[in-house]
């Protein structure tokens, strides 16, 4: 999963450098299912201010709208994972997904790269926000 989202990234940032944007951040893994023992959808992607037009491969999108439970954190990608969820069950909260034969489906969750690999090649040096959005509260 690593190595195609490195991959995706690579072929996203050449795509800006065709398209200039005024982007946050240097780009986000989203995981719309998540299998550990199948085949995971994901996206790759960078926030815009600015919706832009996309082509056949790069498709403009959005973040689900409500609240949502984050961590930034650096290296130990697992750790953090089981960190935020223990917080959200802790405070009596859940997740916004459903689960299904094919896996778990998260209405948004998705690690956002803070630190630009141009100057930090190093992924475990990175810093990173992890988002996951919960269930609206009643």
């Amino acid at each position: 999963m690593l190595a195609t989202r490195d991959q995706l990234l690579g072929e996203l940032r050449q795509w800006l450098r065709v398209h200039p944007a005024d982007t946050s951040g240097y780009g986000y893994l989203r995981l719309h299912t998540v299998d550990m023992g199948g085949l995971m959808d994901l996206e790759v992607g960078t926030v815009c201010r600015v919706r832009l037009p996309g082509d056949d491969r790069v498709r403009p999108g959005s973040f689900r709208a409500g609240p949502y439970a984050t961590l930034t954190y650096q290296h130990h990608a697992v750790r953090a994972n089981r960190t935020l969820l223990e917080w959200i069950s802790v405070n009596g909260l859940s997740l916004d997904k459903t689960i299904e034969t094919d896996g778990d489906h998260f209405a948004c969750r998705y690690e956002e790269y803070l630190t630009d690999p141009a100057t930090e090649p190093r992924k475990t040096r990175w810093h990173v926000r992890l988002a996951m959005r919960l269930r609206d509260i009643d």
